[in-house]
């Protein structure tokens, strides 16, 4: 993924040619193909390429367009085709994608953010009024973060050189540590209050004395697909799914994806091979990647992977996750991960400990990755939000018939549903009436209410209800139908977790969602609910398509985590030994009561049961403190003990935790 930074200082004081270099040189991992520079009276903009498609070698960025506007452009631009023949002769399709851009916002301006579909972030200097846009994609896939004061604005792709080359202290954004535990935030947060993200659909607009948030695209609730026959449906389908797929073929060498032996991950191999094969794709070869586990028999993908290769004629790279003479479940790691906080030679911007407790599998995918020059991978992510692959609720679909007024409709499909859910018909019909009339939209998998741990402050968890729970929203009577608009909160959750998303530098690959394709969320928000989701049955709509080209035992397969089975977690040890302070820095930021969570922490000694998931991200966010705190990058207003923090000799307080506890949170 190639990186952008930039700086702007509003007295026009010069940018120090060193402090650049320093960005470059931390910046580097991002973008190893090169970087280039722009400087102008007070103003310095870096790019840093990372090269994944044939017309990416031949940009120059930061890119100076003919009207004198500076366009930096990381992303990949999927409707070439169209805007070029839109924009007349001025590009052609030897044309680069930041040329494009330059082009179309000369004719459109901002209005040109609309018309461009894909993964990208992109930054335009206005010289002529001293104004600069941030912009990015509608979806969210790609970040851009700024800081802005009342002498400068910096921005970047990734968090690192904003917290890294901070000159003072940063605060700790309450909400945001507050999504963490719900493992979502609002998409304008970061972790630091004075360093803020572009929301997705969205631009800023800052100028000297100005700062504006625009949302320049967004779902068009009276958006219709209506067709008589139900193939006409499927033939849609598979148009829109083909082209999310071909879009993100284009690459200068071979692709690789994941395939677990999902639905969503066979259905992108299974389209993508069926593209090569008929020569439209725009790469030369797709190879996949594997994980399974076999210890447990229902989680045993391995019949299903078989099935998708042999139809495919090719044999992808397995890890065997249950090979403890290989990439095993990482006990050294976890415990060293909680005695020492973040074992990392460079500074964590975010609280990420995924990467953490499974560093070896990382290191050892990362590895494979490298040595076989593969720079985009296709992931599966996010295929059962698009697709209905959730569990099936008949609430928005009659909601649905009851705002349109369609009694005898509503009561056929209220007899259908209850039967097949074993519910009086009653007690469904005013289900349904009491979620319209108390106007909520509730994600399928979401909690209805939030339990607080009880280390939790109170007023913390009365200042961030919002985070906490989910962030749940509203009906509204002019927003489209039910059914829309519980689709679009579905899609909001899907853009705050992408918020999440963290960038590697040890890892330099362009993952490509196709589920997040733009197109094909507008098809399943404007197609009936019925064609997506029947009666009792997920994914009711990609089945029927996509039969023929996805192996039928996979179509036909029941979900991977139903009743008496879960998801397993990562990873699966828990520590012999837990290091703490006896003033817990989340203490002195009014997050966490330290005395509460030490008993709770304590009562595993007696054999009680606690939330695990919610200790383990405490014990995470604790050492991600003490990590930002030993970097001298935290702001602490002082310990409820009467100390401040010394990060070169803390107090701790073992703990002795004993073997797994298990109450999941």
């Amino acid at each position: 993924m190639s990186v952008q930074y930039g700086r702007w200082n509003f007295d026009l004081q010069p940018i120090d040619p060193a402090h650049v270099e320093n960005v470059n040189s931390l910046l580097g991992p991002y973008g190893p193909d090169g970087s280039e520079t722009y400087s102008n009276r007070g103003l310095a903009i870096l790019y840093r390429a990372f090269h994944t498609t044939p017309e990416s070698h031949c940009e120059k960025q930061p890119k100076l367009a003919s009207d004198g506007s500076v366009i930096t452009w990381n992303g990949r631009l999927d409707n070439r085709e169209d805007l070029i023949a839109d924009l007349g002769t001025v590009v052609c399709c030897a044309s680069t994608d930041v040329e494009i851009v330059s082009v179309a916002y000369q004719q459109y301006g901002t209005t040109c953010f609309a018309k461009l579909i894909g993964d990208w972030a992109l930054s335009i200097w206005i010289p002529a009024n001293r104004c600069l846009f941030l912009a990015t994609d509608p979806i969210g896939t790609r970040h851009l973060y700024y800081n802005l004061d009342h002498a400068s604005v910096t921005w970047c792709s990734v968090l690192d050189p904003l917290v890294h080359f901070s000159n003072k202290a940063l605060h700790i954004c309450e909400e945001y540590v507050a999504g963490f535990f719900g493992h979502i935030a609002a998409t304008h947060l970061t972790p630091y209050v004075d360093i803020h993200s572009v929301p997705p659909s969205s631009y800023v607009m800052i100028g000297h004395r100005a700062h504006k948030l625009h949302k320049y695209w967004d779902f068009d609730p009276e958006k219709r697909i209506r067709y008589r026959r139900d193939i006409e449906y499927e033939e849609h389908f598979r148009a829109v799914f083909s082209k999310a797929i071909h879009r993100r073929l284009r690459s200068d060498r071979p692709v690789l994806a994941e395939l677990s032996g999902g639905m969503d991950s066979s259905s992108i191999v299974c389209m993508a091979d069926a593209l090569i094969r008929r020569g439209e794709a725009k790469t030369e070869r797709l190879d996949t990647i594997s994980y399974y586990d076999n210890s447990d028999a229902r989680l045993d993908e391995l019949p299903y992977l078989a099935k998708v290769e042999d139809k495919r004629g090719r044999v992808g790279y397995h890890i065997d996750l249950t090979d403890q003479t290989g990439i095993d479940q990482q006990k050294v790691d976890f415990k060293d991960f909680f005695r020492n906080g973040f074992p990392l030679q460079r500074l964590a911007a975010t609280p990420d400990f995924s990467r953490v407790l499974s560093k070896r599998l990382f290191d050892f995918y990362a590895s494979y990755i490298k040595e076989n020059g593969y720079r985009v991978l296709l992931s599966g992510s996010s295929g059962e939000d698009v697709t209905a692959g959730y569990v099936p609720s008949p609430i928005p679909e009659l909601q649905d018939l009851v705002v349109q007024g369609r009694l005898f409709r509503l009561i056929r499909q209220l007899r259908m549903w209850a039967k097949k859910m074993d519910r009086p018909v009653l007690e469904l019909f005013w289900e349904t009436l009491q979620e319209l009339f108390t106007h909520s939209l509730r994600a399928p998998w979401s909690p209805r209410e939030f339990d607080p741990p009880v280390w939790f402050k109170a007023d913390f968890v009365e200042r961030n209800k919002a985070a906490l729970s989910w962030y749940p929203s509203k009906l509204k009577l002019l927003n489209g139908l039910p059914s829309f608009q519980h689709q679009i909160h579905l899609y909001n959750h899907k853009r705050r977790v992408l918020s999440y998303r963290n960038f590697w530098p040890e890892l330099p690959i362009d993952i490509r969602f196709p589920y997040l394709d733009r197109d094909l969320w507008e098809f399943a928000c404007a197609v009936p609910r019925q064609q997506m989701l029947s009666i009792g049955k997920r994914r009711f709509l990609m089945k029927r398509a996509l039969a023929g080209i996805v192996p039928d035992e996979i179509l036909n397969r029941k979900p991977r985590f139903g009743a008496g089975l879960t998801a397993p977690t990562t990873p699966s040890v828990w520590p012999d030994l837990v290091y703490v302070n006896k003033c817990l820095i989340a203490d002195s930021l009014g997050i966490i009561d330290t005395a509460r969570f030490l008993d709770t922490l304590e009562k595993t000694q007696k054999g009680q049961t606690i939330p695990v998931a919610l200790v383990k991200r405490t014990l995470c966010l604790e050492s991600w403190f003490m990590h930002l705190a030993g970097q001298r990058r935290l702001a602490i207003p002082g310990h409820s003990c009467g100390k401040e923090y010394d990060p070169s000799s803390p107090e701790k307080l073992t703990v002795q935790l004993a073997s797994p506890v298990s109450k999941s949170s």
